[in-house]
């Protein structure tokens, strides 16, 4: 283990001054997350000096790099804190708050400023399974008094035969009875600076926790979902700020825009460059209590016809177009959303997002009146090899004589084995005698995945669920249109255009979210037709 630091660090903090700073256990003050190292202490050599490393760092990777290096000091101080600060149980005595008396309600509470932020402190401090065990004691031990539930329940019930004003104070009562404790100290975080991003972090731990147990943890699900709907009513689009990303936005925020690409990965700077510059545009969906932090990303390529393949977007060189030329701009392509907060999981974000750009491109370019996705197809490749699987011996199941004929002629060894190794390593695309004979049976069955496959009742595809909630129509599919060996080995080199005619865009969206039906292109339609024709699925 690592010993503690030397007392002095130098460092350069954001208002460019330079200085020698200490923070408590001679771990360096941090001017609120902001600092880059010049020169930073890393840690004793095999001889026991302390040795010094310089980085020529990014400016917009300070508060990154700088958390990274102290989170190896901090974990030892979080393992020794029984011997020098509280136990779990006693830091949860102190620092939640019980529930205020009815009587009390309207009042408003006391600041408990120091308290919460000996929480936050606290909890930052452990490691993974620390914070974990933090949560389900705090979700288990400070939820709702049950026995008061019970009790007041009764009283709803004895109130039902007299006046109304008798009847509502008694579910008043109750209403404010079902409050959690924790759900006090939550409100009292979020006043802090700060507290919102820490409670959005929290809830990705929250979520991270329920994914990992193997056991059901239903007061942790009830913590989840009370934070969740904070956390919407807090993120409502009124709140929301939308912002264009240019070539000359701050270095931290193109930084952070990169790193947060989930779709389409940044490779480097003349990458991000391009994805801001002439006939791209880059928005971002911001909160005033998370400044500088974008919530949700969107990527939209302004082209003169809907696109069927990403290759012709999403290029890894400098591009040599300076200015725009309006006349050639009739279409906006949504070719990659990502959410950069785990935490805001469930949160309605992205669909106000393309709808608040549509308007803005609208504005921008009156004459435009194409608008369409071009979006990939994660979950078909293991759903194609499953189906092969379940369909072995049964290839008459899947593909036609003919077809199958065909790939039998373009591979060596038993057709539906070989396939499924061929199409795991993505080294079907190397035989182009191959390439021509998956095209159809692989585009029916594509179809098939994206308009007859459901889970629940709505589209079994996450991204298609997504822009089909929206209102758009399922218009076009893609073939080879991502060979990236990403799109090859989640969506089998295919694409789809989820196209949004904006007259129709919320009937379809109503009539999808009632009764789940697909608006469908006559493409997708026959192709669908054809799928459980020939493959019996």
């Amino acid at each position: 283990m690592l010993s503690s630091p030397p007392r002095s660090w130098f460092l350069i903090c954001r208002e460019e001054r330079c200085g020698l700073c200490e923070g408590e256990d001679g771990l360096p003050a941090l001017c609120a997350g902001q600092l880059a190292a010049v020169a930073w202490v890393t840690g004793p050599t095999e001889a026991g000096r302390w040795i010094m490393v310089r980085w020529p760092l990014l400016w917009a990777r300070r508060g990154e790099v700088a958390a990274a290096l102290l989170s190896r000091y901090r974990g030892s101080l979080a393992r020794g804190c029984s011997s020098r600060g509280p136990d779990m149980d006693e830091l949860l005595r102190r620092t939640v708050a019980a529930l205020p008396p009815y009587e009390s309600r309207g009042i408003s509470p006391a600041l408990w400023e120091g308290p919460s932020q000996e929480f936050v402190d606290f909890y930052r401090a452990l490691e993974t399974d620390g914070r974990a065990a933090l949560l389900a004691k705090l979700a288990a031990d400070y939820g709702a008094d049950h026995g008061l539930v019970s009790q007041l329940c009764g009283r709803v019930t004895e109130a039902q035969g007299r006046d109304v004003d008798a009847l509502l104070q008694a579910e008043n009562r109750l209403r404010h009875s079902l409050t959690p404790r924790y759900k006090l100290l939550i409100g009292h975080i979020c006043r802090l600076e700060g507290g919102v991003k820490f409670l959005v972090d929290l809830r990705a731990d929250i979520l991270q926790v329920l994914q990992s147990q193997s056991a059901d943890s239903p007061q942790l699900r009830e913590m989840n979902g009370i934070l969740k709907m904070l956390l919407s009513d807090w993120f409502s689009v009124g709140f929301l700020n939308l912002e264009r990303i240019t070539w000359h936005s701050s270095c931290d925020l193109l930084q952070k825009i990169s790193m947060y690409e989930a779709v389409h990965p940044v490779r480097n700077w003349v990458d991000i460059k391009h994805r801001v510059g002439p006939y791209r545009r880059c928005y971002v969906f911001t909160h005033n209590a998370m400044p500088r932090e974008p919530l949700v990303v969107l990527h939209v390529a302004l082209m003169d016809d809907i696109s069927e393949n990403i290759q012709a977007i999403v290029r890894y060189g400098p591009s040599s177009e300076r200015t725009e030329d309006v006349s050639k701009i009739t279409t906006a392509i949504f070719y990659s959303i990502s959410s950069s907060q785990q935490g805001l999981q469930g949160v309605e974000l992205g669909n106000y997002l393309i709808k608040r750009v549509v308007k803005e491109l609208q504005g921008e370019f009156p004459h435009m009146k194409k608008f369409s996705s071009l979006s990939p197809i994660p979950g078909f490749t293991t759903w194609l090899l499953g189906i092969l699987q379940i369909k072995e011996g049964k290839s008459n199941q899947i593909f036609t004589e003919l077809e199958y004929k065909e790939i039998q002629d373009a591979i060596e060894g038993p057709v539906l084995e070989t396939l499924k190794r061929l199409l795991s390593t993505n080294e079907w695309v190397r035989s182009d005698k191959l390439v021509r004979a998956l095209e159809m049976p692989l585009m029916r069955l594509c179809a098939w995945y994206l308009y007859g496959e459901k889970h629940q009742g709505a589209a079994l595809n996450p991204v298609a669920n997504f822009h089909l909630q929206n209102g758009a129509v399922l218009w076009r599919l893609n073939w080879l249109a991502d060979v990236s060996p990403r799109g090859l080995s989640l969506s089998s080199g295919m694409m789809a255009n989820y196209r949004y005619f904006l007259e129709d865009t919320n009937q379809n969206s109503i009539q999808y979210l009632r009764s789940r039906h697909i608006e469908a292109s006559e493409q997708i339609l026959s192709l669908a037709a054809q799928c459980q024709k020939s493959s019996k699925l």
